[in-house]
């Protein structure tokens, strides 16, 4: 069973990334302990970067909601401060420590950690819902929505919050580690193009692979596929991030995902929408959790939780019978993980190579260990803390509640992890509203609304850090970095975000009008998360007609697949889709499927025209696209908000009420409905984030 899902899992890109690092084998002899890769310098120039992403996810998280993959960013950033730093020191005549990719690789990990809670942090999402503006808004006559459930931004609660809460999910899955990036092999598309970039800086030949930019080439919202695919979110949205996943991805996820992506939108949202009025009410809002939402939420969530714990369920089974058949042992041997037949090449000189590269990944990756004993008591010592102190915080939230979250938690830690190893996509705030939805129906209308955001919290950020750590690991195993100073790195970042989070929040509430509906930080989140709270306080009852009946349907089918792909054979076992990778679109759309499924075709056609090439070329290309194109994010940002949606445009009649909009400064090309001004996209139920 064990050998079809690594063989299934196994990225596209590992031969290419060992022989590119494979140039550079006086590195691999010199690799600092893991003390030294973490620098004085380094960490300055992460709470520097720290501040500045924090301020970059607030303000994406204020505005439209969706936080893009900023790693590579970090990483490329990380190198410059630093780089620029030790040149100048050299020219004024100064010894200075070389800057290596581990150091490199350390201040990346930290700033993700860093930026990563002011998502997870719920700053415009749980915690903005709970406030005295979010509760006004709803409407004070609304059933459910009591003044009694609010609780107003405070710096120094909010503070103590994340202290509480954020550390937890680094000691979740720490066990884990060698199972998710060793034996399953996933791919983690944004921590393996952020590694390709580390080395690239930090090899002579490296730089001329990685240096390709991405960009956006003005048809973000064009319909590629025609008008009527287009209102089921079927489009080409030339995104150089999804199609570079598309590239580092192994096909099948990719196969999977445009599966998924039919199944929802081509399929079964289109025939739910044909009995609106029937089994839900027509006239009801598109993020409305009694419609059309909740289908598109809680069905992802079944598919999602039916593969995730079928996987949970094998490893553990896996794990106690290696550990009765190896008691003299305590890893597995590394001499087994880079056999010849795993990777199945001819022991030529150049193959020997690559074998000695992939032993000395794992030797580092595995040196410095993090013992089990001290992952498990951590975690048991963190959560008796946060179960004595989250009550204090927000009363309506019992301490038991609070334990019983801390249990279930590490199984929803490992699905988000696997998944977002498979498609790089993490559902966070999906897990998120898991809590929400539980924890308010539990407590009930009395401080249930309070409860179940504080518990949405609880869980973002658990699974949130569990997957961003999991992330570094990737990362710093592709670039020799100790796993010891990966944690290490991961818990100050940490420590950083729990405190400039917060901070650099505090400057947007107190300059802006946050959540205001005519204001610019309109925190879109907030009122749907307060609306899901006030919706868990009836109960799942209140669910549209027939969901739960197609939850356990899907949750049945994540079962049977994952069962089918461990019992068939490896020539049909291949074909079987895989439901984690399957669930991504059943909630966002389907548009980054179309991305990824182009990336998949020219990998496809590559390796058919020219394999070696692809091998090693594909993986530099997909890096220089994600890169490019998350590097971009921040210029972009800055230009539109200087720019506006001013500028001369031309307005072409389509058919259907629909018209094309032509912008030529700056050049943008989108569609409408006839008449109106905003964009398709706006108005049609594309599912959105958060």
């Amino acid at each position: 069973m064990g050998t079809q899902t690594v063989e299934i899992s196994e990225p596209l890109i590992v031969e290419q990334e060992a022989e590119e690092k494979v140039r550079n084998d006086d590195d691999l002899e010199s690799i600092p302990e893991w003390k030294d890769q973490i620098t004085f310098r380094g960490l300055a120039a992460s709470a520097v970067l720290g501040g500045l992403f924090c301020i970059i996810t607030h303000k994406l998280n204020l505005t439209v909601g969706i936080i893009p993959s900023l790693n590579v960013g970090a990483g490329l950033l990380g190198f410059f401060f630093v780089k620029s730093w030790t040149s100048f020191l050299s020219k004024l005549g100064f010894s200075v420590q070389p800057f290596t990719r581990q150091e490199n690789t350390v201040i990346q990990t930290c700033v993700v950690a860093c930026y990563g809670l002011a998502f997870s942090g719920g700053f415009g999402s749980y915690l903005i819902a709970m406030d005295d503006r979010t509760y006004k808004l709803i409407g004070v006559d609304y059933p459910g929505n009591r003044a009694e459930d609010v609780k107003d931004p405070g710096l120094w609660w909010m503070i103590g919050f994340l202290f509480v809460v954020s550390f937890l999910g680094l000691f979740s899955l720490v066990p884990l580690r060698k199972v998710m990036v060793l034996d399953y092999k996933l791919t983690y598309p944004s921590g393996t193009a952020t590694a390709m970039l580390i080395n690239s800086f930090h090899t002579n030949t490296g730089a001329e692979l990685a240096g390709g930019i991405g960009d956006s080439c003005g048809f973000d919202n064009f319909p590629t596929l025609g008008l009527t695919l287009f209102k089921n979110t079927f489009y080409f949205d030339f995104s150089p991030t999804y199609v570079g996943c598309g590239l580092i991805c192994p096909h099948i996820v990719n196969c999977s995902v445009l599966f998924g992506a039919i199944i929802s939108w081509g399929v079964l949202w289109p025939y739910i929408s044909q009995h609106a009025g029937d089994w839900y009410p027509a006239d009801l809002d598109s993020n409305d959790f009694k419609g059309l939402y909740g289908y598109k939420v809680f069905i992802s969530i079944s598919l999602i939780l039916g593969d995730g714990l079928y996987n949970l369920i094998k490893i553990i089974a896996l794990t106690v019978r290696e550990m009765c058949n190896s008691t003299e042992q305590k890893n597995l041997p590394i001499m087994n993980e880079v056999s010849g037949k795993d990777y199945k090449v001819p022991y030529d000189g150049e193959s020997s190579k690559l074998l000695m590269e992939k032993r000395k990944q794992d030797e580092v990756f595995l040196k410095d260990s993090i013992p089990s004993w001290f992952a498990v008591s951590g975690y048991v010592g963190l959560a008796a803390v946060s179960t004595a102190t989250l009550p204090t915080i927000f009363p309506p939230l019992k301490w038991y509640l609070v334990l019983c979250s801390y249990i279930f938690a590490p199984a929803l830690a490992f699905c988000n992890s696997y998944g977002t190893g498979l498609t790089d996509w993490s559902l966070a705030s999906t897990y998120g509203k898991i809590g929400l939805f539980t924890i308010a129906s539990l407590v009930g209308r009395d401080g249930g609304v309070i409860a179940g955001l504080a518990a949405c919290g609880v869980m973002m950020s658990i699974v949130s850090t569990a997957a961003d750590l999991m992330q570094d690991f990737k990362t710093g195993y592709l670039t020799f970095s100790s796993a010891k100073s990966m944690f290490v790195s991961q818990v100050i970042g940490t420590a950083m975000g729990c405190v400039l989070a917060p901070l650099t929040f505090w400057l947007f509430w107190t300059a802006f009008d946050v959540g205001s509906p005519d204001g610019p930080y309109k925190a879109p989140y907030a009122v749907i998360f307060r609306e899901m709270a006030i919706l868990g306080i009836e109960g799942f009852s209140e669910l549209p007609k027939h969901c739960l009946a197609l939850c356990c349907v899907f949750f049945v089918l994540a079962l049977v697949l994952n069962l089918l792909r461990d019992v068939t054979p490896a020539r049909v076992s291949q074909f079987i889709p895989i439901p984690m990778a399957m669930a991504v679109p059943f909630y966002i759309g389907a548009y980054f499927a179309i991305d990824m499924f182009v990336g998949t075709v020219i990998l496809y056609v590559w390796e058919r025209m020219n394999r070696k090439d692809a091998e090693d070329y594909a993986g530099a290309v997909a890096s220089g696209l994600i890169c490019g194109d998350g590097i971009w994010t921040i210029p972009s940002a800055r230009v539109s908000e200087e720019i506006g949606d001013s500028g001369p445009s031309s307005v072409v009649y389509l058919s259907d009420g629909y018209e094309a909009v032509l912008k030529h400064d700056p050049f943008e090309i989108y569609v409408r409905e006839d008449g109106s001004t905003k964009m398709a996209t706006e108005w049609l139920p594309t599912g959105g984030g958060g």
